[in-house]
């Protein structure tokens, strides 16, 4: 039995309507309908429960026992149903409530856990709840509230808003090179050792685009392959082979001499960003809407300072 089904609903209501008006007469006044319609309704509720709610006679009637048992239940259940209604309506204006959060693993550690846990200080009445996974999450079916994504978002019904641009780049360590040698072009690509990273859309192929617009597609293949990045970023340091990966992954090794960059002029999937994708921007909560706002600001000031070194660009 579905008590919120409407015919069920218009029952309830009119056992309500009588309780508190004690007539049909009076009852049909508050709830604008005909006598006979709310009485039809109370023998059908009477016939579905199997069991006299109300007594008539000519002048009055009196709920019995059962009656009033049921009127008292019902109102117990419309007042947490008006609670659950005003709970949720208070989560469209007040940063609170749960938020579920998808974010790249090796991003998400390197880069994003400072961001993250610098929001839940700041948002103390939020509960943030953070899965760091580099498989595609089902966002919908998964009931993400949001997730921040890596490279060329395909198609869909998700809300994206992009952060900032993303350049996946290729080092290898100075030992590598000196014993390998350095390739000079991408076809040289296959005739070395590169580190093999899964979770890159187009493995085992890596489609290279210069500044100008020129492509090429190398086929690679190496002794080493892993879905984690930060294994191969450990593997490609000790000299093991050519890793390709985000600049934000890459870069400080750079800096820090434990990695050159190889050709220099490429980059892999050179229109790839970093986005945040919810399921919907419409009836968002508040506390979805902080963390939209957060995530934009952070990125964008770290862009701006060069602690990222990506190219930003406007949110949309």
């Amino acid at each position: 039995m579905d008590l919120l089904d409407s015919q069920h609903a218009d029952e309830l209501a009119t056992l309500l309507a009588l309780s508190d008006a004690g007539s049909f007469a009076a009852a049909g006044r508050a709830l604008q309908r005909h006598p006979s319609v709310l009485s039809k309704r109370l023998n059908a509720l009477e016939r579905r429960l199997g069991i006299r709610l109300v007594e008539r006679t000519t002048r009055q009637l009196h709920l019995t026992h059962e009656g009033l048992r049921l009127v008292e239940k019902v109102r117990e259940a419309m007042g947490l149903i008006a609670q659950a209604q005003k709970e949720a309506a208070e989560g469209a204006q007040q940063v609170r409530g749960r938020l579920r959060v998808s974010v790249p693993a090796a991003m998400g550690r390197r880069l994003l856990s400072a961001m993250l846990a610098e929001f839940a200080l700041a948002h103390p009445q939020v509960t943030l709840e953070v899965e760091y996974a580099d498989r595609l999450v089902d966002i919908v079916g998964e009931r993400f509230d949001a997730a921040i994504r890596i490279g060329k978002l395909a198609d869909s019904q998700l809300v994206a808003t992009r952060l900032c641009g993303h350049q996946r780049i290729m080092a290898a360590a100075p030992a590598y090179l000196a014993k390998h040698g350095t390739p000079q072009a991408p076809a040289d690509l296959a005739q070395h050792n590169c580190l093999g990273f899964t979770g890159l859309v187009s493995y085992p192929e890596w489609q290279l685009t210069t500044r100008a617009g020129v492509s090429h597609t190398v086929v690679v293949r190496g002794a080493l392959i892993s879905n984690d990045n930060e294994a191969l970023l450990t593997a490609a340091t000790m000299g093991a082979g050519i890793l390709a990966g985000g600049d934000w992954l890459i870069q400080p090794c750079i800096d820090a001499g434990q990695l050159v960059r190889v050709l220099p002029q490429w980059q892999l999937n050179a229109d790839a960003g970093i986005y945040l994708v919810r399921p919907s921007g419409s009836f968002s909560t508040a506390a979805m809407a902080a963390f939209r706002v957060w995530v934009v600001d952070w990125f964008a000031a770290r862009v701006r300072s060069a602690e990222i070194p990506l190219a930003v660009k406007a949110p949309r």
